[in-house]
């Protein structure tokens, strides 16, 4: 390849790094026996380069057009990046699908990219919704089994890697050249295929670089999605271009001691996960006596980094939180120890690139102001508009709809209704469309009411509905350990229903008339990516939970309840 401009792709950021630090770790890989026993394999950026380049050599054996759709479909793994740097080396396009994906949409995907072959990673069929996905995977296309894959009958990587010399003359990729192909999660209808090239990937690598600092030394656990935009633009595309080391996690049982061995530097991770690593910490100390050792200056120094420690989280200098919002109080508790969570704020066709906190100026409920190169404005009716270097070419099979998403100007209409406060940060005040009318006729913005429901410490999801009611209401689905606490007697189910009933009157007291809520459901289930109502970005599929739950509405209001439990 040309020696111009060594960064100027992801794929040229590998070779400098293969050729300039060929012994340097890039990955490291935890594995579990049969018996559950782990051990982890380093790979370094030679030996990455070398699989690569031989699974580079087998795809250009098959007869299929320069610049083809190859999906990836698994958890992250070390292969995954592997596999899709083989993928640009070859020449084709990458589309990564989510491992919890049901066959009807596995189906729509694998065919509306017109994908021709698929690199089947790690799957157990319990975790994910392998046993669905793999219905819709049409008979006769091509799968390469990654390691770690339990796929039977299909190509090997480790045979195929072997029986090929390494590619020698690579696909030497434009900027302008699309790269991937990356699947909205489906939150309102049917996923829409964001086409990115390799110069809106690596542009946000660079902007996501200069807001944090990223360097060569820095170290990252990938356990989020790689099918996400946000952790293929914080890992897999920042690792690329600064050089990094990532880390993986073997299963749930194991994350707590992957994150101990990775010590990352630079951590994002969602509110759920933040949450329970707070109530991880409130079982074995109690707040009560938290606030006491707090208060005690030599004491509460020591503790707060042995609590920074036990989360493997003491090497952490920038700590990110995206996808929903944070609870002010879980926000604060990780201040208090040490570490700032820094509110992050993109979307699949900015590839994530738009808007962060900058650290020392958090303002509790706001996603950060523009990231560098990003403009944004928020036009009369409210909507945000975003012009970023990581904007997409356009949706796939979509080019007649180009003016729906985007300005004369080019600025992508996000579809979310913000406001902007005196310092630039911006705020997320909910969907443009997820607007309802009640039976009176006026319209209630769900997004902020969930955002005040949800900082109740025993609430993991909301849902505020209320189309053709006469006030809106509530769906409230508890974490885990409240649940447990309820079931065991722990927390009463009177004291319970006065607690929730008790965040209803705090949140009513703070809305308008015509918003305040009629009552709250708790709900007796799990919101799953399973069972259909989260995205896999963890998510509220608010069209499908609308779809089971609203019928029931007028049952509920008859009952003149505040708290109901269904």
């Amino acid at each position: 390849m040309a020696a111009r401009d060594p960064k100027r792709t992801l794929l040229h950021c590998f070779l400098h790094w293969e050729a300039h630090s060929p012994n340097q770790i890039y990955l490291t890989q935890p594995c579990l026996d049969a018996d559950r026993k782990e051990s982890v394999i380093d790979y370094s950026w030679a030996e990455v380069g070398r699989q690569a380049r031989s699974m580079a050599a087998y795809l250009r054996t098959h007869d299929v057009p320069r610049g083809s759709s190859i999906a990836l479909l698994g958890k992250n793994t070390a292969h995954w990046i592997m596999a899709d740097i083989a993928i640009w080396m070859a020449g084709h396009v990458s589309v990564p699908l989510y491992p919890t994906l049901n066959a009807q949409t596995t189906a729509y995907i694998l065919r509306h990219a017109d994908v021709k072959l698929v690199f089947m990673g790690k799957i157990d069929g319990k975790g994910d919704g392998w046993n669905a996905a793999q219905q819709g995977i049409p008979s006769g296309l091509p799968m390469i089994g990654l390691p770690l894959s339990p796929c039977k009958g299909v190509a090997e990587w480790e045979v195929l890697v072997g029986h090929h010399e390494p590619l020698k003359e690579l696909h030497d990729p434009r900027r302008d050249e699309l790269a991937t192909v990356i699947y909205t999660s489906g939150s309102t209808g049917s996923p829409k295929g964001a086409m990115h090239t390799f110069g809106s990937m690596t542009a946000a690598a660079v902007s996501l670089g200069r807001l944090y600092e990223v360097s060569q030394r820095d170290r990252m656990l990938s356990y989020l999605p790689l099918a996400h935009v946000a952790e293929r633009a914080c890992v897999e595309s920042n690792s690329l271009y600064f050089g990094f080391r990532v880390f993986f996690s073997a299963d749930l049982s194991t994350f707590r001691a992957d994150v101990k061995r990775a010590r990352p530097t630079i951590f994002f991770s969602v509110p759920r996960l933040w949450t329970r690593f707070y109530l991880a910490i409130v079982e074995k100390l109690p707040e009560r006596k938290q606030r006491l050792l707090f208060s005690l200056p030599i004491v509460s120094g020591v503790l707060k980094k042995r609590i920074l420690r036990e989360l493997g989280l003491d090497r952490t200098r920038t700590a990110i939180t995206g996808s929903a919002p944070i609870p002010p109080h879980i926000q604060e508790w990780f201040r208090n120890i040490g570490l700032e969570l820094l509110d992050a704020y993109g979307m699949t066709e900015n590839f994530g690139v738009s808007h962060a906190s900058q650290k020392g100026a958090v303002r509790a409920g706001y996603v950060g102001t523009p990231v560098p190169d990003v403009f944004c404005r928020v036009a009369d009716d409210g909507e945000i508009l975003v012009k970023s270097p990581g904007q997409m070419l356009g949706y796939l099979k979509q080019s007649e709809k180009d003016t729906e998403y985007m300005t004369a100007d080019r600025y992508f209409h996000t579809g979310d209704r913000g406001e902007i406060d005196a310092q630039g940060r911006l705020r997320i005040t909910g969907r443009m469309k997820e607007q309802f009318k009640t039976s009176k006729g006026e319209y209630v913005a769900p997004g902020p009411i969930e955002q005040m429901l949800a900082e109740h410490p025993y609430v993991e999801a909301v849902c505020v509905l209320g189309s053709g009611q006469p006030q809106p209401f509530a769906l409230l689905m508890l974490c885990p350990d409240a649940q447990h606490s309820i079931a065991s007697g722990v927390i009463t189910g009177d004291a319970a229903t006065a607690e929730f009933a008790a965040l209803l009157d705090r949140t009513n007291a703070k809305l308008a008339p015509h918003e305040r809520l009629s009552y709250v459901t708790v709900v007796n289930n799990q919101w799953t990516v399973e069972n259909g109502l989260l995205t896999p970005t963890l998510k509220i599929k608010r069209h499908v939970i609308e779809e089971r739950y609203l019928q029931k509405a007028n049952a509920w209001l008859a009952q003149h309840q505040q708290v109901i439990w269904a």
